[in-house]
């Protein structure tokens, strides 16, 4: 919420305030006055109450207005810490390359050391027996032909082995080489992904705690709205009670003394009949309190979102899946229903079950909302991915029309048309009911079935 925005909304509390306080400083306040009010003090606070109530409804329609960011920021958050979840993922499939590399040009290392002692060996061998060619020394010492064949076979075997050493060692300087600028190229990868990951969660914890301190703001302003609203409409309906009180007092006080007058009269003596007038009667019709304009305007959590700058989303017209598995998706479910009231946790759960979730709720276990959905078909034995819009985006091909939705479909929430707006996903149990894990402060549960401008549309996993 923005600096202009939390003073709009100061100022309409304070004028609110103001607009009741005029209640009190017209001096009549309800079960203390000694005289009833007067018409015009009665008009006075009418008035006032008027506007009071013109004031609570500029402020509602600022505070729909602020929810309403306060949903997108929780949207924006959501969108974020997806992108967290999956370069965080990028960046340990980089570092496991990298830990791979590394041992690849251990073992090329090694067996470059092998091949340099078979090499030293050899060299050592013809040094000892003082001649580069003892081939020729043992055909010579050969005691017949037969013992000549056998031995040049065997010698044209060991140089041609020694030549393959040769051509192996060269082989492995060069994997060792190859090797070694893998895991450098490696390492630095994972380390640009790990600053990337940083980044991303620190905007998505941003953005989360936000959304938080926006609604919580919002939630203490429109109790205070809503006490004050009461206290200026108790203030008038005292004030008119009064009146009504001391007009019905004033009446019966005029009775009586018209009826002690006229028993006076009937008890004096006869006499000559005077010259009366007709006693002067106090009206006691009151003006008519002019109706309120104003109407309260409840701004509970909406459904629906700012949509994103690609518009809103568009779900699938048809029907692309095929019949679900009626095992699969029962073992989804009562997987998903079997973790009610657990606590909603940012970033919390997964295939594994429920976690703790990462900043604001390192000290919360749950399930973030594709975390639940995650656990759910884990358990089924099918593997879906770990944020909503995986979730989508791996099953695309599944799509369900909104009219063919079936129990165990997963159904989607976006802010664009692109399914990287999308920040929420639940999982359909039929009759119009979802199991979810909705929002922080919640907790998974049951809930109806919603549609609206920020539906994205449904998968099939098990098709």
């Amino acid at each position: 919420m923005g600096t202009g925005t939390r003073t709009r909304h100061h100022w309409a509390v304070r004028a609110a305030g103001t607009a009741i306080a005029g209640l009190v400083v017209l001096g009549i306040t309800p079960g203390t006055a000694s005289a009833a009010p007067s018409d015009a003090e009665i008009a006075a606070a009418e008035a006032a109450r008027d506007a009071a109530a013109a004031q609570v409804g500029v402020l509602s329609a600022q505070l729909a207005e602020a929810e309403a960011s306060a949903a997108a920021a929780h949207q924006g958050a959501q969108i974020a810490l997806q992108d967290y979840e999956e370069t965080q993922a990028a960046y340990e499939a980089a570092q496991a390359a990298a830990d791979a590399a590394v041992a690849a040009a251990a073992q090329a290392e090694a067996d470059v050391a092998v091949g340099v002692e078979q090499v030293a060996g050899y060299a050592r061998t013809t040094y000892i027996q003082g001649s580069t060619a003892p081939g020729a020394t043992a055909l010579l010492s050969a005691d017949g032909p037969a013992q000549l064949i056998e031995r040049a076979a065997l010698l044209e075997a060991a140089g041609t082995h020694r030549v393959d050493v040769v051509h192996e060692l060269t082989a492995l300087q060069v994997q060792a080489e190859q090797a070694e600028e893998q895991a450098q190229a490696a390492s630095a990868e994972a380390e640009v992904l790990q600053e990337q990951s940083a980044v991303a969660l620190a905007d998505a914890q941003a953005q989360e705690t936000s959304a938080r301190a926006q609604t919580a703001a919002l939630a203490e302003q429109r109790d205070a709205v809503a006490e004050q609203a009461e206290a200026a409409g108790q203030q008038v309906a005292g004030m008119q009670a009064e009146q009504d009180a001391a007009e019905e007092a004033a009446a019966q006080a005029a009775a009586a003394q018209a009826a002690a007058a006229a028993r006076a009269a009937a008890s004096r003596p006869a006499a000559p009949a005077p010259s009366t007038a007709a006693a002067p009667s106090r009206s006691t019709s009151a003006p008519s309190p002019s109706p309120s304009s104003s109407s309260s305007s409840s701004s509970g959590g909406s459904t629906s979102s700012t949509g994103g700058s690609s518009g809103n989303p568009t779900p699938p017209p048809t029907t692309t899946a095929g019949a679900p598995s009626a095992s699969a998706v029962q073992t989804a479910i009562d997987a998903a229903l079997s973790q009610r009231g657990l606590p909603y946790s940012w970033g919390g759960g997964g295939a594994n079950g429920p976690g703790y979730g990462i900043p604001p709720d390192t000290r919360v276990f749950g399930f973030d909302c594709s975390g639940l959905m995650e656990y759910a078909y884990a358990r089924a034995g099918i593997r879906i991915g770990g944020t909503s819009r995986d979730q989508w985006y791996l099953n695309r091909g599944k799509t369900v029309a909104r009219a063919d939705l079936r129990p165990g479909d997963l159904v989607f929430w976006g802010s664009g048309s692109s399914y990287l707006s999308i920040y929420h996903v639940a999982l359909y149990l039929g009759d119009g009911k979802v199991v979810q894990a909705p929002q922080s402060g919640d907790v998974v549960r049951v809930s109806t079935m919603w549609f609206g401008s920020d539906y994205f549309g449904a998968v099939r996993p098990t098709a």
